[in-house]
């Protein structure tokens, strides 16, 4: 089945409200469910208050109109003021319910972010969530667009709901009532249907929501496709910015046009079906909104001419008939908005749901054995480290590494070199053997590229700033010195995208500068030497002869020897054995696979290389 077409399984609409109140009041989010749960106390209240409000107004009606037909002016002149007095108190009430409804909103959405982020930045869930396939794609627009289309909708439709079914319970009392006055006659015989005027809002109602729900199903599978395909687009858009000066050295600028073109199709061609499906809804919502204007008229008709409603009766019964038949219309009129918060609030769960996932990922798969070294080295013992390609494995089985070695790892390309390196950082659990290693807080890891995170130069200096308090402009100045950097010590406050600004060579060196404020125990690098140029990696290897005496060195690479700097090398060697891939058990249910995507959902093979 085509991409586009694939059904989307999505749960029920009750299986769906329980767990979007599952999901709002599971969420870990600090004094924000007590706010939200004082600002859904006021919005009842002020519901409530107004639905007492516009019975009072519809009961307004009757000596209102009943004073027109009289030509009674005096009546006329009180039934102003009291329209008046209603309608102020209702202008307030409405007011205060605006401010409320925005403010729960914003409020959601603060806690469902929170949340998510809290959730998906939890110690390795972000890594593992990268290789997990389709529900790993665009994690920013599930958390930022997604969570915030779901808040703004969560809020409208529940406050509609809640709405509309007080008025409903309010005025089909006052429209049964009224339905006594009006009386049929038929062969000389006059009778009346007992809460006539109800059952024909009833009927009417539940015919135009039918037609709705029969029309208006696909818009659910397409606005989770849309959604889909539009974070496809933002993704390759993204990707080509990111990438312009690559992209013009190739002069790849026609092919990168052509991809996302090919993006822009799918989304065109999802709203275009979006569009079909909506004309055709409208014209049910539309329809059945412009035969609302007489239909009351009409239904009220042989009471009025029968002689059983004054004109006032008739006017009070249409505004309840209406009331009652805008109540059973709630459904009909925001068809289109739930199939959307439908869509949306699978897109979130199914990411949610994934992210808790993978706590269990990979059960019953041979997992590394980790401890901490007494003595503050690492013992590697009978280590063989799982990947798609393979089991990767020293060419010893016992190593002990003490505390202030330099030890290089060398393997072929693709052997698991990278694998290894999270493994030892605790990102890749899956193995055999037994790791002792130095105590995390000791160790500092400097991977292939460095993240230079956003803001000023002295943020990525301090990356990580924690609870420790920062060092001063000195000891910043004194690191970028020492590793040719002075150049940018008039810079460290300036904001700006230094992971663009920097070359690799000078991020690297970066790296280093933040090793010097940091001076741990231990470093351990992937190929990060690799990548400074000649003369400066000749200062950096000799900040370990000068400041960094006691600093051990862990370096995987693919340089055998840098003039005596290491005291001993290890090989790691690729057993193309079967082995297990538990990261591709994470399941991705509300979305079909893109060639947008495939720069991270890659085939096992294909990571394994990567790593």
């Amino acid at each position: 089945m085509p991409d586009g077409s694939r059904p989307i399984p999505l749960p029920g609409w009750r299986e769906a409200v329980l767990r979007a109140c599952k999901l709002v009041w599971s969420l870990p989010s600090g004094s924000n469910a007590a706010v939200l749960g004082g600002l859904a106390l006021g919005l009842v209240v002020v519901i409530v208050a107004t639905t007492i409000g516009q019975i009072g107004l519809n009961a307004w009606n009757q000596p209102f109109y009943d004073a027109l037909a009289k030509k009674d002016l005096a009546a006329f002149g009180h039934q102003i003021l009291v329209f008046l007095g209603i309608a102020g108190s209702l202008l307030v009430l409405n007011v205060a319910q605006i401010w409320l409804q925005e403010t729960v909103k914003v409020r959601l959405r603060e806690r469902l972010t929170r949340g998510l982020v809290s959730e998906w930045l939890e110690p390795r869930r972000a890594v593992h969530l990268a290789l997990a396939g389709e529900i790993g794609v665009n994690p920013d627009q599930r958390i930022h667009e997604d969570a915030r289309h779901l808040s703004e909708l969560s809020a409208d439709l529940a406050i509609g709901l809640f709405q509309s079914a007080l008025l409903l319970a309010s005025f089909v009392g006052v429209l049964w009532i009224l339905s006594q006055d009006v009386v049929f006659s038929f062969d000389a015989r006059e009778f009346s249907i007992p809460g006539y005027m109800v059952w024909c809002a009833l009927l009417y109602a539940a015919t135009a929501s039918w037609l709705s729900w029969r029309i208006g199903r696909p818009l659910i599978a397409l606005n989770a496709q849309r959604y889909a395909r539009e974070a496809d687009l933002r993704f390759t858009l993204v990707r080509a910015a990111e990438h312009v000066d690559a992209i013009a050295l190739h002069g790849g600028e026609a092919e990168e046009r052509r991809r996302i073109d090919l993006e822009l199709d799918d989304v065109i061609g999802v709203m275009l079906r979006l569009v079909r499906s909506t004309v055709n809804l409208t014209w049910v919502t539309a329809g059945s909104g412009w035969l609302a204007i007489i239909a009351p008229l009409l239904v009220a008709a042989p009471g009025y001419f029968g002689g059983g409603l004054t004109f006032g009766k008739l006017m009070m019964a249409v505004g309840a008939f209406q009331q009652v038949q805008q109540a059973l219309r709630w459904f009909v009129e925001n068809f289109g908005r739930l199939a959307d918060w439908r869509a949306t609030f699978g897109r979130v769960t199914s990411f949610r749901t994934a992210l808790l996932a993978l706590d269990d990922v990979g059960e019953g798969i041979d997992r590394l054995e980790a401890e901490e070294h007494p003595s503050g080295g690492f013992t590697f013992d009978h280590l063989e480290v799982m990947s798609a390609a393979g089991c990767s494995a020293f060419n010893e089985t016992d190593i002990e590494i003490a505390p202030g070695s330099r030890v290089l790892i060398v393997g072929d390309r693709g052997s698991g070199k990278s694998t290894l390196f999270r493994a030892i950082a605790g990102l890749w659990p899956w193995g055999k053997g037994r790791m002792r290693l130095p105590p995390r807080q000791s160790m500092m890891f400097l991977p292939q590229r460095p993240y230079i995170p956003l803001g000023s130069l002295r943020e990525a200096l301090i990356y990580p700033a924690g609870s420790v308090p920062p060092p001063g402009d000195a000891a910043l100045a004194a690191a970028l010195e020492r590793v040719r950097l002075s150049h940018l010590v008039p810079s460290l406050d300036v904001v700006q995208r230094w992971d663009r600004e920097l070359t690799l060579d000078e991020q690297q060196r970066l790296a280093f500068a933040r090793l010097l404020l940091n001076r741990p125990a231990w470093v351990i690098m992937d190929e990060a030497i690799d990548t400074i140029e000649e003369d400066n990696r000749r200062i950096v290897l000799s900040l370990f002869e000068t400041e960094l005496t006691g600093t051990g060195v862990l370096s995987i690479g693919r340089r055998a020897s840098l003039n005596g700097f290491y005291s001993r090398v290890l090989h790691l060697t690729l057993h193309r054995t079967p082995c297990p891939w538990p990261i591709r058990q994470v399941p991705a249910t509300d979305r079909a696979p893109k060639t947008a995507a495939a720069s991270l959902n890659q085939r096992p093979s294909d990571i394994h290389h990567a790593l």
